[in-house]
């Protein structure tokens, strides 16, 4: 590691980039690395090089908000990229407290989206200035002029200030490289955008004489330094070594402790630094009590910033031990210390994420912003060698002036015209309210306020209706009164009634009953959901019966078995599938749907008990 070096004073601009999920954030920051010459010519750097998180590169998604810096005409460029998917809006909402602006990104084409609203609000709640990109300016479709129209409205129905409404705009294709004053102008590079950003991001306050201030607003995780806080120095000069007090407005007891080491961000790396000045943003490893929304003081003035607000978790979900048959058979952590110590750590992580505890001790729940949000967190366990059990997902009901009140979502649904009317029926159904309907050349805009119980498991439905056309994103919107009753599952569920090896021969003789989950020589247990009927109620089935042998020839030849193949769910298609008497049993290698009571004659007791 190189020995670390002194900065010096220097122009600082703070920006975050924020838009929609799939607008392009991420890969217009790697064509701003490229113009600002951040790579060595012979440097190797893969695509969208800040989703450096597998599940990031494997979803095509931010998950995790990332900070680099540019250093760009004598002025350093602290960017930071947020994630564009309503579930990690936590991030986005941490995250905004390090920037003096946004750059807002908006697709040429679909313009303004559900989490356009989101992050768009959240910068002005920090009274942040906006810069607007309209980006994919090369779609053939493009409508860059209408676009910017629809974002000059949203900026107007978010109540923006007069000088926020005065926000500049460029053109240009974050994956070309490429941006322009005017959608006319020749297309070379991404001149114009620093040229903005240089021009009308503020410069940070810089007090570099009063005692030092910095808060804590993303942590990771070294096994070389330990914790490691994210954060922007809000006063005064930070050095290595220094003496500091870790507080926070509702900490009780302060704790003193050292700054150990200290760093900043050069492009995608952090080096080694001996102090930060105010203004800038900084890395601060080895104080395990620091935690996000902590700040260090100077000992000599305890002036603790404000704490971090962050918007409410609107879904639940039960965190268990597994206790199928073949629990502890594929993973390696299987106890409840196990699962308690990696949620408690995620937490701590993860603002937007809740821990608490059940009647059980085996049991946890935990509050998050939605389904995807919660997957995230159980896809990462599985693959730390975790294996446990979750309950259906639920949204979080609240008090609100007496009345008891759900979250409602703002959803957006684009679909071919033709099954617009499919869509409207469906979501209609699901007590979701039209507010807006646009055509969009071939396809037409839908715009929903609805409980966000109808979106849990809507998106399968969706493309089905669609045949796989549908594009649907939501953000939180509101909390409101009880929509009503939502239909859930209409058919029932095959269940498994012993333990052994799926057959061939047992599933051709069941296949009028309905579509199954597991192939040929799946093990299955009693208990173990193994497809879905095609009747309502839940069917105990043989899936392990071989056909007998007798010395007798049939006249005719048997005939062949033909099975359809199994439906195989991913993970969130799981979480959104199981009804509240059922658990998704989750290990390294295998998700299985299976009945909380695995004992047929059990399940038929409790049912009539709550009957």
């Amino acid at each position: 590691m190189a020995p670390p070096q002194t900065q010096k004073a220097q122009e600082i601009r703070n920006l975050a980039i924020v838009a929609h999920v799939d607008h392009g954030k991420t890969t217009l920051v790697d064509q701003m690395f490229q113009y600002a010459g951040t790579f060595r010519e012979n440097q190797h750097v893969m695509e969208r090089a800040l989703d450096s998180d597998d599940q990031e590169r494997e979803r095509g998604i931010t998950i995790l908000a990332k900070n680099t810096s540019i250093q760009f005409e004598g002025t350093r460029i602290n960017i930071v990229d947020t994630p564009g998917h309503a579930d990690f809006g936590g991030q986005v909402e941490r995250t905004l407290s390090m920037a003096d602006a946004v750059l807002l990104l908006v697709d040429a084409y679909e313009g303004p989206m559900p989490q356009t609203r989101f992050v768009l609000r959240k910068a002005f709640e920090h009274g942040l200035k906006a810069l607007v990109m309209i980006n994919k300016i090369d779609r053939p479709d493009a409508r860059p002029n209408e676009v910017l129209d629809e974002v000059f409205d949203l900026f107007v129905e978010l109540g923006a200030s007069a000088e926020q409404l005065e926000f500049p705009v460029v053109y240009g294709s974050g994956r070309d490289g490429y941006a322009m004053d005017e959608p006319e102008h020749e297309r070379k590079d991404l001149g114009p955008l620093f040229k903005t950003i240089l021009q009308h991001v503020p410069s940070p306050d810089i007090d570099l004489e009063s005692p030092v201030r910095f808060q804590a607003v993303t942590l990771e995780h070294s096994d070389f330094v330990g914790r490691m806080a994210i954060g922007r120095v809000n006063r005064g000069i930070l050095r290595e070594g220094a003496r500091v007090l870790v507080c926070h407005p509702d900490r009780e007891q302060l704790v003193h402790a050292n700054v150990k080491s200290l760093y900043r961000f050069e492009g995608l790396e952090r080096v080694p630094a001996q102090e930060v000045f105010s203004g800038d943003i900084a890395v601060v490893a080895g104080i395990d009590e620091l935690s996000i929304g902590d700040t260090l003081c100077d000992p000599e003035l305890l002036d603790p910033l404000p704490a971090i607000s962050i918007d409410e978790p609107t879904i639940s979900m039960q965190f268990s031990v597994n206790d199928s048959p073949f629990a502890g058979k594929e993973g390696t952590y299987v106890t409840s210390r196990h699962l308690l110590t990696r949620l408690e750590r995620a937490s701590i992580r993860d603002v937007a994420l809740t821990i608490e505890a059940t009647g059980k001790t085996d049991t946890f729940e935990v509050k998050g912003r939605g389904v995807m949000h919660l997957g995230v967190l159980i896809e990462g366990m599985r693959r730390e060698g975790f294996e446990f059990a979750v309950g259906k997902p639920l949204v979080i009901v609240k008090e609100v002036d007496g009345k008891a009140c759900e979250p409602y979502e703002r959803a957006t649904i684009e679909v071919p015209t033709e099954s617009s009317g499919r869509i409207i029926d469906y979501l209609g159904r699901r007590r979701g309210e039209m507010l807006h309907m646009e055509a969009l050349g071939h396809l037409t805009k839908l715009e929903f306020l609805i409980p966000a119980r109808g979106l849990i498991g809507a998106r399968t439905a969706l493309l089905t209706l669609s045949q796989g056309e549908a594009i649907l994103a939501h953000v939180f919107d509101s909390w409101q009164p009880d929509g009503g009753v939502i239909p859930r599952r209409t058919g029932g569920v095959l269940v498994a009634d012993r333990t052994g090896p799926v057959l061939t021969y047992a599933l051709d003789s069941l296949s009028d009953r309905g579509k199954f989950f597991v192939r040929p020589g799946d093990e299955v247990y009693e208990g173990m959901v193994i497809g879905e009927q095609n009747k309502p109620g839940d069917l105990p089935v043989n899936a392990c019966r071989a056909k007998k042998l007798t010395n007798v020839r049939a006249a005719a030849k048997d005939t062949a078995a033909n099975i359809a193949p199994p439906r195989i769910m991913s993970l969130e298609e799981s979480l959104e599938y199981i009804e509240d008497d059922e658990f998704l049993e989750v290990t390294p290698s295998s998700l299985r749907l299976r009945k909380r009571i695995l004992d047929a004659d059990k399940r038929k007791k409790s049912e009539r008990a709550n009957t």
